[in-house]
């Protein structure tokens, strides 16, 4: 399995991908997904990952975008 920051991978011999965060198996990919997924891994491994499983967006965007730093 190859991993960043609690992600992980795992290319299976079938062609199918197991994603896991912390240890547990979250989605599994096939096909023409699974392949698309490896193609576009090799970027930034932590940021797809996240965006393939569904665990990107954690709800403190609004909050980001009302600080003083963020406002236009």
């Amino acid at each position: 399995m190859t991993q960043a920051s609690g992600f992980a991978f795992e290319a299976r011999a079938d062609g199918s991908v197991v994603i896991a965060h912390h240890g547990r198996a979250v989605t599994v990919l096939r096909g023409a997904r699974a392949t698309e997924f490896l193609d576009s891994v090799r970027a930034d491994p932590q940021g797809t990952m996240a965006r393939w499983t569904g665990n990107y967006r954690r709800g403190n965007e609004r909050a980001a975008k009302q600080h003083p730093r963020n406002r236009t």
